[in-house]
């Protein structure tokens, strides 16, 4: 099922309380570096510390109360991880989710204290579908997919909406990976040119819409942003990208470290290397934005102490 902005709009009541309305932050020298007027979604204040925790939210209240009760499976490089857990405590229901060995610690310290029962994988020889595919089999639980999902996609989109009952942006930039979260606020904001941006050897978006069919990236981690890595996009976020995406933006990993430097700079905010790409995108200039209003999405901001210090530094 692809979802609608009605479904996104049932979202935001069915998650209303639970997650928190972030702010739109402006500076001066973020409009003077875009010549336009630059609107930050700052969810890296979200609950969870990021984005998130919308979908969880809305993909766990979705599932009838008997099935809720029997737990959720999820698997994830980190914030999905973290916001399933976070979710699953909250409605008290057990949550087991599959992470990857090498994810940062701050992720899998978050998510074991949520009270997840956190497995293990090697991200490159071994299949985070299947594992949990097997373990919601023998158990029982829902599996709640990070992207893939209309319920996740749904509850994402929330956040356009927020957008949208504050600005009427012409422009809006989203980190993007499965591109759960890019696909629910191009729902949201129907008026807006929507950009993905992924981060450069995992274009996979970028290349699918080019080539009108999903496209693969190679086996392997070629960037610092741990959280846009998935090996493809999913199918129902495809369907929306054809639709209604202007675009997708490829950026560096040196771009994404002067994007962290400049948001704890000038916006006294903390980013993620994930959570800052959609702000590199913009610093680094590459698209036609002069004299137009941009909202971009700070998604996520649970970053490690020593790769923070090492960005800004």
């Amino acid at each position: 099922m692809i979802p609608t902005i009605e479904d996104v709009k049932a979202a935001a009541r069915r998650i209303d309380g639970i997650v928190v309305r972030t702010p739109l932050l402006r500076c001066d020298s973020l409009d003077e570096a875009a010549s336009a007027r630059v609107f930050v979604k700052a969810e890296c204040l979200q609950r969870g510390g990021a984005f998130k925790m919308r979908g969880a939210t809305n993909a766990i209240l979705g599932l009838a109360p008997d099935v809720r009760a029997r737990g959720v499976i999820a698997f994830s490089s980190g914030n999905h991880a973290i916001a399933v857990s976070a979710a699953a405590n909250l409605f008290g229901i057990s949550a087991t989710i599959v992470m990857p060995s090498d994810a940062p610690r701050i992720k899998l310290e978050i998510t074991r204290a949520n009270g997840a029962n956190v497995v293990a994988y090697d991200r490159v020889r071994e299949s985070r579908e299947e594992i949990g595919a097997r373990l919601s089999a023998e158990t029982g639980a829902s599996l709640i997919k990070p992207f893939d999902d209309p319920f996740v996609i749904a509850g994402q989109g929330t956040l356009g909406l927020e957008i949208g009952e504050e600005i009427s942006p012409d422009v809006v930039l989203v980190p993007a990976s499965g591109g759960g979260l890019v696909s629910g606020v191009a729902l949201a904001l129907p008026n807006a040119a929507i950009f993905a941006v992924e981060p450069e050897g995992h274009d996979d978006i970028a290349r699918s819409l080019a080539a009108g069919s999903i496209q693969r990236n190679a086996p392997g981690i070629r960037s610092i942003c741990d959280g846009l890595l998935s090996d493809t996009m999913g199918e129902i976020p495809f369907a929306i990208a054809r639709a209604r995406f202007a675009g997708a933006v490829v950026v560096s990993d040196a771009s994404v470290r002067r994007a962290m430097k400049f948001a704890f700079r000038n916006l006294k905010i903390v980013l993620e290397p994930s959570g800052a790409a959609s702000l590199a995108a913009l610093l680094e200039g590459g698209l036609d934005i002069k004299g137009k209003t941009v909202a971009l999405v700070a998604s996520g901001g649970n970053v490690d102490a020593d790769a923070f210090a090492a960005a800004i530094a």
